[in-house]
């Protein structure tokens, strides 16, 4: 891969034409994107993709005067310590603060690379080009916040970022919570009915490990195709799957890996800790993003919990 040192100054500005357009596309990407859910930010976002094309216009005028009329294609994945950008679509799902800080993280990475580039030679010429890219990407940082002051005002901010927080309780929370609650409690029954009528962890153990990754595929393929999230916001089905997948069986390999070990007793009072653990882990997330009071959630949870185990126990203890 080249290095920066390599490239001629012809070649760096060029490189920096490429990058300006490029920017001003994922800009442009960005307000489209966002303008249905959160028009203030996209407006930002439109303003930011105009000003990257503007500075991309000047580029290509002072290339033309000194260079002449084709400009080499020199792209940033070409050149090595190169910041890379993630696109509008990698970004889709990430919610408006990452978007934010991915923005800002472009200005950011442009300014500290031609900054640490011109450090890096002792053309003259190129140091300076380099300065005063690194001055101009300087001068986008604090252009993006006057923008963001002109177009978001307190009441906006407040009223995007709650809608970013009910999407992410939608998208992850909610399909997290269904698995966690399923995988922690419904669980509970044959793990313990198990460990009492053998009194062998090995077997509860194995138990527990064929309910949990059972229990994991069956709900992730019931959330995956129960809504494609298309009317309800949900999200990508497939990543809502994934997620109340994974938390089921983390819920239910918890109290499961203690009957690992060997004593029958320790293995059971280790499973127990889990199982309280979980169950307070749920009613936290439930009051922390369900807007559930404290107290009410663990009663609830609680209750459930004891109920199923006392299940398993009563029936490993027949």
């Amino acid at each position: 891969m080249t290095k920066l040192s390599d490239l001629t100054e012809r070649e760096i500005l060029a490189l920096a034409i490429a990058s300006e357009e490029e920017d001003g596309h994922i800009y442009a990407d960005f307000g489209q994107m966002l303008a249905e859910d959160y028009p203030d930010s996209a407006a930002i976002f439109q303003d930011m993709a105009e000003e990257e094309n503007h500075h991309r216009r000047a580029l290509i005028d002072l290339f033309v005067r000194r260079f002449g009329n084709h400009i080499p294609l020199v792209r940033r994945q070409d050149v090595q310590g190169f910041p890379s950008r993630k696109s509008a679509w990698q970004m889709q799902n990430r919610g408006i603060e990452a978007i934010r800080a991915q923005a800002a993280d472009m200005e950011r990475q442009a300014a500290r690379f031609y900054r640490q580039a011109a450090g890096q030679t002792n053309d003259a010429e190129i140091r300076k080009l380099l300065g005063d890219l690194a001055t101009e990407e300087d001068r986008h940082q604090r252009e993006a916040r006057r923008l963001e002051d002109a177009h978001l005002n307190d009441n906006t901010r407040d009223r995007e970022d709650e809608h970013s927080r009910r999407d992410f309780v939608l998208r992850v929370v909610q399909p997290g919570l269904v698995g966690l609650m399923d995988g922690s409690v419904s669980t509970l029954a044959p793990v313990f009915a198990a460990a009492f009528a053998t009194h062998s962890p090995h077997a509860a153990f194995l138990v527990g490990l064929a309910a949990s990754l059972g229990a994991g595929i069956s709900m992730g393929l019931a959330e995956a195709l129960a809504d494609d999230g298309k009317l309800s916001g949900r999200g990508a089905p497939l990543l809502r799957g994934l997620i109340c997948g994974a938390m089921t069986f983390g819920g239910g390999i918890g109290h499961t890996l203690p009957f690992l070990v060997p004593d029958f007793h320790l293995a059971f009072g280790v499973a127990i800790i889990a199982v309280a653990i979980e169950l307070l882990l749920i009613s936290w997330v439930r009051w922390r993003y369900q807007d559930t009071p404290f107290g009410s959630a663990m009663v609830q949870v609680f209750l459930g919990g004891a109920l199923v185990f006392a299940t398993g126990v009563l029936i490993g203890s027949s």
